[in-house]
């Protein structure tokens, strides 16, 4: 891929272009780093640092002293502008050891390390993921790497024989992913479907899931579609927490999820750049592609997910049958707390109002979700992102957001009330978009019960109304429009009564 000058010499939020002293072709392997004077062979202290693992990240690592070492991230492949994630083990240490590191080549200057974010760290004999005290924590800008902005992190390895591992944020691989829907199709629930969409550049998986009630797939029936993308950008791995969350509430046997898979089809694809979460990128493809830049125009060939993903959602444009009211992109950001979304911006006054219902709803619903840092625009550098891009192409029933979870805290209480994001902090936000769905329904008079009850029994089920068959040859219908279908007005003062 190509970049011009002024794009090579920019620094800017979304990324910067390594100087020439900075040029890493790959991610350490075993390297053992010495002093510059010593010679023999390595002993207890004398630290290894490892990268070459599904989404490892690190590049370089350079002594200054016995107790402190530089460390700069790979950027992405075929993309130097983008350092971000890292990811990497350190063994051999010897107990007690005191040591920092100093992360120096970061493509962002804004950074939620200046609010009391912190690296990750697990070990061999400690499995679990936890982050490091934010008080030993430091985010500067830094003379000696020609005024970068620097992370360093000051941490005692306490036991030898332990393997340490330490990450931007919690990581979420493509062999997690596959596992867990491994686990899913073993439980051969009629309401779940697991389909091979297509292969990215590298040949990985791009699973599509179809989470609904059988009686919906039957051939000719209409079908209502809510379809949700996550890991476009592999380096924003809370996005596939998230994503698993709303995947277990809607498989479950929560009341709400029967209602909700009785009535609705979802559509997910849970990790649409899956050879760039293998490699450790934090923004770009294999060959150096931020594919939410791409919807307009993806290529086959270059970007195969997003083609594949967009040609579906085409195929169901055209398709009369199908009427595709949701398409949710998750992400998350290095730079705001909580979880909150972007929507578009329309000319239809009504159209932009009712846009807002759902973010307003789900912040009801989700004590971590911000109706307030919830933004609509039209700016130009988003363009090709699918929530612009699938909002200036589906009909007006339809509506297309964002949804962006902080790297690190959501507010509780006021802004001196940090609550760190965990695992399951990032699952129960996805369950709470799930649950949003019926509150939503039930306000557009689509599910005729009131808001405070929930069908307990079969004979208490809501009304039926037909969905959609699967996709196959016969559903696409080239040329055809979709029939406009009314949806009811949503008041403000519904809104109010919540």
């Amino acid at each position: 891929m190509t970049t011009n000058m002024a794009e090579r010499s920019r620094t800017a939020e979304t990324g910067s272009a390594t100087g020439s002293d900075d040029i890493i072709a790959g991610n350490v392997s075993k390297y053992i780093v010495l002093p510059a004077a010593y010679s023999g062979q390595p002993k207890k202290g004398h630290l290894i640092f490892d990268a070459c693992f599904e989404s490892g990240n690190l590049g370089r690592v350079d002594h200054v002293t016995e107790f402190e070492y530089d460390l700069f991230i790979r950027p992405d492949t075929c993309n130097p502008r983008f350092r971000v994630w890292f990811n990497f083990t350190v063994e051999n240490v010897k107990e007690s050891q005191r040591v920092i590191f100093n992360v120096v080549n970061f493509s962002k200057t804004k950074s939620l390390y200046r609010d009391g974010m912190a690296p990750m760290v697990k070990s061999t004999s400690r499995p679990k993921w936890q982050r490091i005290p934010s008080k030993n924590v430091y985010y500067y800008r830094c003379p000696d790497h020609r005024k970068n902005y620097v992370m360093s992190f000051a941490f005692c390895f306490d036991r030898e024989d332990d393997t340490y591992q330490f990450a931007y944020c919690y990581p979420y691989t493509y062999t997690r992913l596959q596992h867990y829907l491994d686990t899913l199709q073993r439980r051969n629930m009629d309401y779940f479907c697991r389909e091979l969409l297509g292969l990215s550049v590298q040949k990985r998986r791009l699973d599509l899931l179809t989470i609904t009630s059988p009686a919906n797939l039957r051939p000719g029936a209409e079908q209502k579609v809510v379809f949700i993308t996550a890991r476009v950008h592999p380096g924003e791995t809370p996005s596939s927490f998230v994503c698993q969350g709303i995947i277990d509430f809607l498989v479950s046997h929560h009341p709400i999820a029967k209602v909700l898979r009785d009535h609705l089809v979802f559509k997910i694809a849970p990790m649409l750049n899956p050879d760039g979460v293998y490699l450790g990128n934090y923004r770009c493809s294999l060959m150096g592609f931020d594919l939410n830049r791409h919807w307009a125009n993806p290529s086959p060939w270059a970007h195969p997910t997003l083609h594949g993903v967009k040609q579906l959602i085409i195929d169901m444009y055209n398709n009369p049958k199908i009427n595709l009211e949701f398409y949710i992109d998750i992400h998350a950001h290095s730079t705001m707390m909580n979880g909150f979304m972007y929507g578009n911006i329309f000319e239809d006054e009504e159209r932009f109002q009712r846009q807002a219902v759902f973010p307003k709803l789900l912040c009801q619903n989700a004590e971590d979700f911000s109706y307030s840092s919830t933004s609509f625009n039209r700016d130009a550098v988003k363009a090709g992102t699918g929530r612009r891009f699938l909002g200036g192409l589906l009909n007006d029933t339809s509506y297309c957001y964002t949804l962006e979870v902080s790297f690190y805290s959501y507010i509780l209480g006021g802004p001196a009330s940090a609550v760190p994001y965990t695992e399951e902090a990032y699952m129960k936000l996805g369950r709470n978009v799930a649950r949003t769905f019926l509150d939503y329904y039930r306000l557009n008079s689509l599910v005729e019960r009131p808001l405070g009850t929930t069908p307990k029994t079969r004979k208490d089920k809501l009304p039926h109304f037909k969905c959609a068959a699967q996709r196959g040859p016969g559903n696409s219908h080239a040329g055809s429009k979709p029939e406009k279908r009314s949806q009811a007005h949503l008041k403000d003062q519904s809104l109010s009564t919540r």
